[in-house]
Protein backbone atom coordinates (compact mmCIF):
# COMPACT_ATOMS: atom_id res chain seq x y z
CA UNK A 1 0.00 0.00 0.00
CA UNK A 2 0.88 3.55 -0.31
CA UNK A 3 -0.19 5.54 2.21
CA UNK A 4 -0.09 9.65 2.64
CA UNK A 5 -1.36 12.73 4.17
CA UNK A 6 -2.93 15.48 2.51
CA UNK A 7 -4.24 18.59 3.26
CA UNK A 8 -3.04 22.01 4.59
CA UNK A 9 -0.81 21.87 7.00
CA UNK A 10 -2.03 21.18 10.68
CA UNK A 11 -5.50 20.22 8.59
CA UNK A 12 -3.79 16.60 6.71
CA UNK A 13 -5.96 13.62 6.44
CA UNK A 14 -5.25 10.22 5.66
CA UNK A 15 -5.24 9.19 2.16
CA UNK A 16 -4.42 5.86 0.08
CA UNK A 17 -2.66 5.84 -3.68
CA UNK A 18 -4.76 3.16 -5.47
CA UNK A 19 -3.59 1.22 -8.39
CA UNK A 20 -4.33 3.93 -10.85
CA UNK A 21 -2.49 6.13 -8.92
CA UNK A 22 -5.36 8.24 -8.05
CA UNK A 23 -5.74 9.64 -4.33
CA UNK A 24 -8.42 8.23 -2.34
CA UNK A 25 -10.12 9.78 0.87
CA UNK A 26 -9.40 7.22 4.11
CA UNK A 27 -10.40 10.02 6.81
CA UNK A 28 -13.58 7.42 7.37
CA UNK A 29 -11.56 4.40 8.21
CA UNK A 30 -8.83 6.02 10.01
CA UNK A 31 -7.85 9.19 11.91
CA UNK A 32 -4.62 9.87 10.12
CA UNK A 33 -1.22 7.95 9.88
CA UNK A 34 0.06 7.83 12.86
CA UNK A 35 1.09 5.31 15.94
CA UNK A 36 -2.04 3.37 15.50
CA UNK A 37 -2.54 3.04 12.08
CA UNK A 38 1.58 1.77 11.58
CA UNK A 39 0.42 -1.68 13.55
CA UNK A 40 1.21 -4.64 11.66
CA UNK A 41 -3.15 -5.29 12.64
CA UNK A 42 -3.97 -2.29 11.82
CA UNK A 43 -1.95 -1.71 7.89
CA UNK A 44 -3.75 -5.74 7.29
CA UNK A 45 -7.16 -4.27 8.01
CA UNK A 46 -6.57 -1.41 5.37
CA UNK A 47 -4.54 -3.69 3.02
CA UNK A 48 -8.20 -5.58 3.03
CA UNK A 49 -10.18 -2.54 1.69
CA UNK A 50 -11.13 -1.66 -2.29
CA UNK A 51 -8.97 1.37 -2.68
CA UNK A 52 -11.77 1.69 -5.53
CA UNK A 53 -14.71 2.51 -3.33
CA UNK A 54 -13.04 5.23 -1.05
CA UNK A 55 -13.95 8.91 -2.18
CA UNK A 56 -11.46 9.76 -4.67
CA UNK A 57 -9.51 13.23 -4.67
CA UNK A 58 -10.28 14.53 -8.00
CA UNK A 59 -8.53 17.98 -7.59
CA UNK A 60 -5.31 19.65 -6.67
CA UNK A 61 -3.80 18.70 -3.09
CA UNK A 62 -0.74 19.57 -0.74
CA UNK A 63 0.66 16.01 0.48
CA UNK A 64 2.02 16.32 4.22
CA UNK A 65 5.02 14.40 5.53
CA UNK A 66 3.47 10.74 5.31
CA UNK A 67 3.47 10.15 9.33
CA UNK A 68 2.25 12.02 12.23
CA UNK A 69 3.32 11.95 15.47
CA UNK A 70 7.29 11.50 15.01
CA UNK A 71 8.92 10.92 18.47
CA UNK A 72 12.03 10.51 17.22
CA UNK A 73 13.92 10.86 13.69
CA UNK A 74 17.22 9.49 13.71
CA UNK A 75 20.10 9.89 10.71
CA UNK A 76 22.54 7.36 9.58
CA UNK A 77 25.62 9.24 8.86
CA UNK A 78 28.17 8.48 6.12
CA UNK A 79 26.13 5.37 5.59
CA UNK A 80 27.62 4.98 1.67
CA UNK A 81 31.01 4.74 1.13
CA UNK A 82 31.89 6.33 -1.96
CA UNK A 83 29.89 9.78 0.00
CA UNK A 84 32.16 8.99 2.64
CA UNK A 85 35.44 9.27 0.57
CA UNK A 86 33.78 12.40 -1.72
CA UNK A 87 33.57 14.38 2.19
CA UNK A 88 36.98 12.65 3.01
CA UNK A 89 35.97 10.97 6.27
CA UNK A 90 36.83 7.70 7.41
CA UNK A 91 35.13 4.54 6.81
CA UNK A 92 32.97 4.27 9.99
CA UNK A 93 32.98 1.34 12.04
CA UNK A 94 29.32 1.14 13.57
CA UNK A 95 26.54 3.29 12.44
CA UNK A 96 26.98 7.15 12.93
CA UNK A 97 24.10 8.46 14.88
CA UNK A 98 22.79 12.13 14.92
CA UNK A 99 19.48 13.49 15.15
CA UNK A 100 17.23 16.00 13.15
CA UNK A 101 15.25 17.93 15.23
CA UNK A 102 11.08 16.54 14.49
CA UNK A 103 10.29 20.88 14.12
CA UNK A 104 12.11 20.04 10.86
CA UNK A 105 9.64 17.91 9.29
CA UNK A 106 7.69 19.41 5.77
CA UNK A 107 5.39 18.34 3.25
CA UNK A 108 7.46 16.70 0.21
CA UNK A 109 6.62 19.39 -2.22
CA UNK A 110 7.06 22.46 0.61
CA UNK A 111 9.44 25.36 0.70
CA UNK A 112 13.12 24.66 1.54
CA UNK A 113 13.79 27.92 3.88
CA UNK A 114 17.53 28.65 4.48
CA UNK A 115 17.73 29.91 7.49
CA UNK A 116 19.11 33.38 8.46
CA UNK A 117 22.95 33.50 7.84
CA UNK A 118 22.65 30.37 5.64
CA UNK A 119 25.71 29.80 2.84
CA UNK A 120 25.93 26.22 3.18
CA UNK A 121 22.53 24.70 2.53
CA UNK A 122 23.38 20.80 0.80
CA UNK A 123 20.97 18.49 -0.48
CA UNK A 124 20.97 14.85 0.68
CA UNK A 125 18.42 12.27 -0.88
CA UNK A 126 17.94 9.20 1.68
CA UNK A 127 15.91 6.15 2.03
CA UNK A 128 13.52 7.11 5.34
CA UNK A 129 12.23 3.91 7.16
CA UNK A 130 9.48 4.16 9.53
CA UNK A 131 9.02 1.68 12.52
CA UNK A 132 5.50 0.32 13.20
CA UNK A 133 5.95 -1.38 16.52
CA UNK A 134 8.00 -0.92 20.03
CA UNK A 135 11.65 -2.21 18.64
CA UNK A 136 14.33 -3.43 21.35
CA UNK A 137 17.16 -5.63 21.60
CA UNK A 138 16.40 -6.80 17.89
CA UNK A 139 18.75 -9.09 15.84
CA UNK A 140 19.42 -8.09 12.08
CA UNK A 141 17.20 -10.98 10.67
CA UNK A 142 14.33 -10.30 12.52
CA UNK A 143 14.97 -6.40 12.30
CA UNK A 144 12.36 -5.80 9.10
CA UNK A 145 9.74 -7.51 10.97
CA UNK A 146 9.73 -4.36 12.47
CA UNK A 147 9.59 -1.53 9.65
CA UNK A 148 5.92 -0.22 8.80
CA UNK A 149 7.12 1.04 5.46
CA UNK A 150 9.22 3.21 3.34
CA UNK A 151 9.90 6.61 1.96
CA UNK A 152 11.56 9.46 0.77
CA UNK A 153 13.80 12.18 2.86
CA UNK A 154 15.74 14.66 1.99
CA UNK A 155 18.36 15.19 4.61
CA UNK A 156 19.00 19.07 3.92
CA UNK A 157 21.79 20.08 6.28
CA UNK A 158 23.73 23.53 6.30
CA UNK A 159 27.33 22.27 6.29
CA UNK A 160 28.89 25.57 8.03
CA UNK A 161 26.22 25.38 10.99
CA UNK A 162 26.71 21.45 10.86
CA UNK A 163 30.81 21.85 10.92
CA UNK A 164 31.61 24.86 12.18
CA UNK A 165 29.46 25.36 14.99
CA UNK A 166 31.05 24.12 18.17
CA UNK A 167 28.68 20.94 18.74
CA UNK A 168 27.01 17.96 16.82
CA UNK A 169 26.15 17.29 13.09
CA UNK A 170 22.61 18.17 14.79
CA UNK A 171 22.75 21.89 14.26
CA UNK A 172 23.14 22.00 10.74
CA UNK A 173 20.21 19.11 10.52
CA UNK A 174 17.69 21.06 12.18
CA UNK A 175 16.72 24.06 10.75
CA UNK A 176 12.94 24.55 10.06
CA UNK A 177 12.08 22.99 6.50
CA UNK A 178 15.05 20.52 6.59
CA UNK A 179 12.94 17.08 6.72
CA UNK A 180 10.82 16.71 3.95
CA UNK A 181 9.52 13.44 4.21
CA UNK A 182 6.93 11.74 2.12
CA UNK A 183 5.23 11.71 -0.54
CA UNK A 184 3.76 8.40 0.34
CA UNK A 185 4.24 5.72 3.58
CA UNK A 186 4.61 2.33 1.11
CA UNK A 187 4.21 -0.60 3.26
CA UNK A 188 7.21 -2.99 3.48
CA UNK A 189 5.26 -5.90 1.82
CA UNK A 190 5.24 -3.75 -1.55
CA UNK A 191 8.72 -2.51 -1.27
CA UNK A 192 10.13 -6.03 -0.58
CA UNK A 193 14.11 -5.94 -0.61
CA UNK A 194 15.46 -2.37 0.59
CA UNK A 195 18.37 -2.71 0.05
CA UNK A 196 17.82 -2.70 -4.01
CA UNK A 197 16.32 0.73 -4.52
CA UNK A 198 17.80 3.00 -7.13
CA UNK A 199 17.51 7.12 -5.99
CA UNK A 200 18.26 10.09 -7.29
CA UNK A 201 18.35 14.27 -6.75
CA UNK A 202 18.60 16.90 -9.39
CA UNK A 203 19.05 20.35 -8.46
CA UNK A 204 18.04 22.77 -11.34
CA UNK A 205 16.89 19.68 -13.65
CA UNK A 206 20.89 18.55 -13.11
CA UNK A 207 21.27 14.89 -11.91
CA UNK A 208 23.46 15.65 -9.21
CA UNK A 209 22.85 12.30 -6.93
CA UNK A 210 22.74 8.93 -8.37
CA UNK A 211 22.79 6.14 -5.87
CA UNK A 212 21.32 2.50 -4.87
CA UNK A 213 20.64 1.23 -1.60
CA UNK A 214 22.59 -1.67 -2.51
CA UNK A 215 25.84 -0.22 -1.69
CA UNK A 216 25.01 1.18 1.86
CA UNK A 217 27.85 0.39 4.33
CA UNK A 218 25.01 -1.02 7.29
CA UNK A 219 22.05 -2.46 5.51
CA UNK A 220 18.75 -1.09 6.61
CA UNK A 221 18.64 -4.04 8.97
CA UNK A 222 22.03 -3.60 10.68
CA UNK A 223 20.76 0.39 11.22
CA UNK A 224 17.63 -0.86 13.06
CA UNK A 225 18.88 -3.74 14.84
CA UNK A 226 22.36 -1.55 16.32
CA UNK A 227 19.91 1.74 17.23
CA UNK A 228 17.56 -1.19 19.29
CA UNK A 229 20.16 -2.08 21.41
CA UNK A 230 21.24 1.47 22.57
CA UNK A 231 16.95 2.65 22.80
CA UNK A 232 13.77 1.48 22.44
CA UNK A 233 12.20 2.25 18.80
CA UNK A 234 8.51 3.27 19.05
CA UNK A 235 6.01 3.33 16.28
CA UNK A 236 6.17 6.57 14.18
CA UNK A 237 9.69 6.77 14.74
CA UNK A 238 11.85 7.81 11.53
CA UNK A 239 15.57 6.60 10.42
CA UNK A 240 16.89 8.61 7.24
CA UNK A 241 19.92 5.78 6.34
CA UNK A 242 22.48 8.03 4.54
CA UNK A 243 23.11 9.56 0.99
CA UNK A 244 24.90 8.48 -1.86
CA UNK A 245 27.57 10.63 -3.05
CA UNK A 246 26.89 13.73 -5.17
CA UNK A 247 26.35 16.43 -2.32
CA UNK A 248 27.10 20.01 -2.70
CA UNK A 249 30.04 19.98 -0.65
CA UNK A 250 32.04 17.62 -2.33
CA UNK A 251 31.66 18.96 -5.72
CA UNK A 252 34.74 19.45 -7.63
CA UNK A 253 37.20 21.69 -7.83
CA UNK A 254 34.48 23.84 -5.44
CA UNK A 255 31.73 23.10 -3.25
CA UNK A 256 28.14 23.88 -4.79
CA UNK A 257 25.68 25.07 -2.29
CA UNK A 258 21.46 25.74 -2.39
CA UNK A 259 20.48 29.71 -3.46
CA UNK A 260 16.87 31.09 -3.90
CA UNK A 261 14.95 30.32 -6.56
CA UNK A 262 17.04 26.74 -6.53
CA UNK A 263 14.69 23.43 -7.15
CA UNK A 264 15.69 19.81 -6.21
CA UNK A 265 13.89 17.08 -7.79
CA UNK A 266 14.53 13.54 -5.43
CA UNK A 267 13.04 10.19 -6.27
CA UNK A 268 13.80 7.05 -5.09
CA UNK A 269 11.87 3.17 -6.81
CA UNK A 270 8.45 2.95 -6.03
CA UNK A 271 8.45 5.68 -3.05
CA UNK A 272 7.71 8.76 -5.34
CA UNK A 273 9.11 11.99 -6.12
CA UNK A 274 9.95 15.26 -4.10
CA UNK A 275 10.27 18.61 -5.45
CA UNK A 276 11.29 21.44 -2.97
CA UNK A 277 11.83 24.95 -3.92
CA UNK A 278 14.40 27.13 -1.93
CA UNK A 279 13.85 30.65 -0.56
CA UNK A 280 15.54 32.63 2.14
CA UNK A 281 14.01 32.48 5.78
CA UNK A 282 12.39 36.54 6.16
Amino acid sequence: MKLCRFGEPGEERPGMIDHNGDLRDLSDEIADIGHEALTDLSLDILSKLDPMKLPLIDHPVRYGPCVTGIGKFLCIGLNYSDHAAETGAAIPEHPILFHKATSAVVGPNDDVVMPRGSTHTDWEVELGVVIGKPCKYVTEEEALDYVAGYCIVNDVSERHFQTQLTGQWTKGKSCDTFGPIGPWLVTRDEVGDPQNLAMSCDVNGKRMQTGNTSTMIFTVAQCISHLSQLMTLHPGDVISTGTPPGVGMGMKPEPVYLRTGDVMELAIDGLGTQRQEVRADE
